[in-house]
C-alpha cells in the first residue's frame, strides 16, 4: 500500500507541477476562464500557478506534505469557481474542447480533492507519514 500510495504521491505531485508551470506558459487560457467578477487576472493566475508548483513539491517532502495537502484542497476549491465559468462559456480559450467535456469535468474536481486526501493527509493504515 506504502508504495501505491507513493507512486500516487509522485504522480499527483508531476501533475501539479506541470499544471502550475503552464499557468505561466500560457496564461490567456486562465484569464478567460475566470469568473467576470474576480478582480486582477494576472496576479490570480500567477498566484494559482505558483500555489499549483509549490503544493506538487510540497507533497513529495514528507514535513511539509500535510500543509502541501491542505493548501492543495483549499486551491481545488478556490478554482472551482473557473471550471463552473468555462462549462458556462461553453468554451475553453484556446483549446478545442466539446462543451459536454467542460461539465463532465467538474466532478473531477471532487476525484482530485480525494486524490490529494489520500496520498497527504490520511492517517489510518499508515498512508501518509505524520513525520519525515
Amino acid at each position: 500500500m506504502n508504495r501505491l500510495n507513493a507512486f500516487l504521491r509522485g504522480l499527483l505531485a508531476v501533475f501539479f507541477v506541470i499544471a502550475g508551470a503552464n499557468h505561466f506558459r500560457t496564461p490567456a487560457i486562465y484569464y478567460g476562464m475566470m469568473p467576470p467578477w474576480l478582480p486582477c487576472p494576472a496576479a490570480l493566475n500567477a498566484i494559482a500557478g505558483a500555489a499549483e508548483i509549490l503544493g506538487g513539491l510540497g507533497l513529495m517532502i514528507a514535513s511539509v506534505r500535510r500543509l502541501a495537502g491542505w493548501g492543495l484542497i483549499a486551491l481545488l476549491v478556490a478554482v472551482f469557481p473557473a471550471n463552473v465559468q468555462v462549462a458556462l462559456q461553453g468554451k475553453m480559450p484556446g483549446l478545442a474542447v466539446a462543451p459536454l467535456t467542460l461539465w463532465l469535468r467538474l466532478p473531477f474536481q471532487a476525484l482530485f480533492i480525494a486524490w490529494v486526501w489520500w496520498v497527504a493527509l490520511k492517517r489510518d493504515g499508515g498512508i501518509a507519514e505524520a513525520k519525515p
